[in-house]
């Protein structure tokens, strides 16, 4: 399989990735919207045209962000909507509100390496937060995805999945001790396995998914590790950099019909057998078909009993 290379790179923002691309009539949702990469996300697909909902946390920070966006763009249709992805009823909540078709999922919102938390439900809050509460959207989105007739799921990762694979059999850390690392670097391939998934499960339905790096950001998701970047300076990218490649996902004609790959810095990753210094690739384990299909029954099975 040929890697998909872009005219884009390290140093691209999300602006230059969505020139040229008219989004008019496309309706995206970005989950995490108000600050960091979300926000810039947001406000690339704006601009493009697109009418853009924020799936936020907090509504005072998501109409913060929209009038931001609403500014610099002239869009005057920037929805806020809240959205606590950790919660099964926020989820079922925020998609029956949803109605007609929906062009653009952007799972952009996360958690990093936070101390050991669990939800009511008892699993554990990273993998709650990136991957489950994620999959439960999409999947209660799934219809109107499917009547956009060619739509797009963008699931944020991380090189940070270089680290650790899914571990099935303690999801939760219930028997081996927690490390904030490695439950980060859990949640993060099973992103990347969800990517896997819903594409091989909903391509059929006109739906493709693609994940993604986005690179070394300073944002409020370093707050757990002592709030700043221990990445060298020439290594790090700004918001608008990092959300270079989310766009791209979501964007570009390059990728129509395209999905269950793994993209770092507008282009597609190779997969990689070992963690090498610089952080590279996409480890074999995140796209095996066979570990996504177990991720998605094992999840299908936790909102379940949830």
């Amino acid at each position: 399989m040929t890697l998909i290379r872009t005219p884009f790179g390290f140093r691209s923002t999300a602006a230059e990735v969505v020139a040229g691309v008219d989004l008019t009539g496309k309706r995206a949702i970005v989950t995490g919207a108000s600050s960091g990469i979300g926000i810039e996300t947001a406000r690339a697909l704006a601009g493009a045209g697109a009418q853009v909902t924020l799936a936020v946390r907090n509504t005072r920070a998501g109409s913060t962000a929209a009038a931001d966006i609403a500014e610099t763009t002239g869009r005057d249709d920037i929805a806020v909507a809240v959205l606590e992805v950790t919660e099964p009823a926020s989820v079922a909540a925020f998609a029956s509100t949803w109605e007609g078709p929906l062009d653009i999922l952007v799972n952009n919102a996360g958690v990093m390496m936070t101390p050991e938390q669990r939800t009511p439900e008892g699993w554990e809050l990273q993998f709650a937060t990136n991957h489950l509460g994620h999959f439960a959207l999409a999947r209660e989105l799934h219809d109107a995805l499917a009547a956009a007739g060619s739509a797009r799921i963008v699931a944020v990762s991380s090189l940070g999945h270089l680290y650790s694979p899914v571990i099935f059999d303690d999801l939760h850390f219930r028997f081996r001790p927690y490390d904030p690392l490695l439950a980060y670097a859990q949640s993060k391939t099973a992103v990347i396995l969800f990517a896997v998934g819903a594409t091989d499960r909903w391509a059929e339905d006109g739906i493709t998914a693609n994940a993604l790096n986005p690179g070394a950001i300073a944002t409020n998701l370093q707050r757990h590790v002592g709030g700043k970047l221990v990445t060298p300076l020439e290594r790090q990218k700004t918001p608008e950099q990092g959300a270079a490649t989310s766009v791209l996902l979501a964007t570009s004609p390059d990728l129509e019909g395209i999905g269950g790959r793994y993209f770092d810095d507008c282009n597609e990753a190779p997969t990689v057998d070992h963690r090498d210094a610089a952080g590279t690739g996409v480890a074999s384990y995140a796209l095996d078909p066979a570990n996504a299909h177990r991720l998605w029954e094992v999840s299908e099975a936790l909102l379940q009993r949830g």
